[in-house]
């Protein structure tokens, strides 16, 4: 530990130049004594450090000096993936390596491409979360990212979407950042009370939770084998477009303003939003759509932001819904 901590100090002040303790200290996540101890340490070893007395001074390699000590240890490769991502690094639990990494690449480029590489860094930013949106609360996401990582079987008490809590014992085979949100893809795991494959099973399909209703988690010395034909990225893009698809059954036929096809695009999902690609405004300023929907309470409320560009025709149960709800809406402002 103090080996890995020595090699990252050298490499700050290789990298930034003069620094004082405070300054290594709160980069390192160590005491300022730590520092002092660190850097004796070094000088004791034959490293060319200054310590620079005063105001404004602190600690600085003598010029022209550049260490060779930037090999990544596999913690520090693994988390190169989510370099433009601190905060997912950090929820995984990367968030050192990932520090770590980040200073021996720069230590290992040639000074102007390592001024490049700052200069990207210092005007570039990755927000991954939408807007008016706080990321999930996930505490089992690091856990659940070493099963992954490891292949070691989990068992999970789950919230499902309709608040019923059920027990799983799963493999999970890979870790998904969607707007904000952390789910992950596993297999099925037989375990207690339940009966073991035939010994010619179809091949399982992986599901997908959502990490932040997980309940509780263990993580099992059973290890389990990884399909060697499995995709994450492709697995993913599947189940979402399934996801997607699944949501909206509900066909409803409307009449839209040449307003309304504006806003269709700007206050619809896409797959809504497909059923008036192409349609232009008869002579009457007004088209007639077919629009998929996920449910009678969802287009109600999603219709009714459309105001007086959009008609409902059919069907008559989700006509008569926006009838009230806008009629009530209406009747609370004309009694104020």
């Amino acid at each position: 530990m103090r080996a890995s901590r020595l090699v990252s100090l050298l490499l700050l002040l290789q990298n930034r130049g003069r620094m004082t303790a405070a300054e290594l200290a709160s980069a390192l996540e160590v005491s300022e004594r730590t520092i002092y101890r660190d850097a004796e340490a070094l000088s004791g070893a034959g490293i060319p450090l200054y310590a620079d007395r005063g105001a404004g001074g602190g600690y600085r390699l003598v010029d022209g000096y550049r260490t060779r000590l930037t090999g990544l240890t596999s913690g520090e490769a693994g988390s190169l993936f989510l370099s433009g991502l601190p905060d997912a690094a950090a929820q995984l639990g990367l968030g050192a390596e990932m520090a770590a990494a980040d200073r021996k690449l720069l230590a290992a480029l040639p000074e102007e491409l390592r001024e490049r590489a700052e200069r990207v860094r210092a005007r570039f930013h990755l927000d991954a979360p939408g807007w008016w949106r706080s990321p999930d609360e996930t505490p089992h996401l690091s856990a659940v990212a070493a099963a992954v990582w490891d292949q070691h079987t989990v068992e999970i008490s789950y919230r499902r979407w309709d608040g019923a809590d059920v027990r799983r014992r799963l493999d999970p085979l890979g870790i998904v950042l969607k707007g904000g949100s952390w789910y992950f893809l596993a297999l099925p795991h037989p375990g207690p009370g339940r009966s073991a494959p035939p010994a010619a099973p179809s091949p399982a399909r992986p599901r997908t939770f959502r990490v932040s209703r997980i309940r509780e988690l263990e993580v099992r010395e059973e290890v389990f084998e990884r399909p060697a034909d499995f995709d994450l990225a492709a697995c993913w893009a599947e189940w979402s477009r399934e996801f997607e698809q699944s949501r909206h059954r509900l066909c409803t036929r409307v009449r839209l303003s040449r307003r309304g096809l504006e806003l269709v695009h700007a206050l619809s999902s896409p797959i809504t939003a497909a059923g008036a690609d192409g349609l232009r405004p008869g002579a009457d300023g007004w088209c007639e759509a077919e629009l998929y929907v996920e449910s009678v309470a969802v287009a109600t409320t999603e219709f009714a932001a459309y105001g007086p560009e959009i008609e409902v025709l059919e069907p008559a149960e989700l006509r008569a819904s926006l009838a009230d709800y806008l009629s009530a809406a209406a009747a609370r402002y004309r009694s104020g």
